[in-house]
């Protein structure tokens, strides 16, 4: 119950902090607040204001925001694997993000050895058909005959 309620409102806030809106009224804030700060004599509980709203502010939205990066990492992962696990690529990868960084790095350095393979073969596949001559077609000479 509790965490369903966590996560709609985690994910309507963090939809709410990206948009150009919230920032703009982000700005309007800092320029009221530095606005007022001859009126107010640049006081410390003036400068106290500001620095406990930015300060409380930050520290919920880290929270809130790795909430739904960690969902949407989780969501994507399981995607991928279920991609995996249905095509022709090999199972071995399905949860590799739980190896130490290490063994990640493996995987990852074994894939751009395989895509670097693949892309040389295809470099000397289109060179030897680039090289090659190419034959004539060949119409049979009954057709050949008719068609004139």
């Amino acid at each position: 119950m509790f965490g369903k309620l966590f996560t709609r409102i985690a994910n309507h806030v963090a939809l709410a902090a990206g948009k150009p809106l919230t920032f703009v009224l982000c700005c309007l804030i800092v320029i009221t607040w530095a606005v007022t700060g001859p009126i107010f004599g640049f006081s410390d509980t003036w400068q106290l204001i500001i620095n406990t709203g930015t300060t409380i502010i930050t520290f919920l939205m880290v929270f809130l925001i790795q909430n739904t990066q960690n969902r949407d990492s989780v969501a994507i992962q399981a995607k991928l694997d279920e991609l995996v696990r249905v095509g022709k690529a090999r199972n071995a990868f399905i949860g590799i993000e739980h190896l130490p960084e290490e063994e990640v790095e493996q995987f990852r350095e074994r894939c751009e050895a395989a895509a670097k393979k693949a892309n040389k073969l295809l470099a000397e596949r289109k060179t030897d058909k680039s090289t090659q001559p190419r034959r004539p077609s060949k119409t049979p000479k009954s057709k050949a005959k008719t068609q004139a």
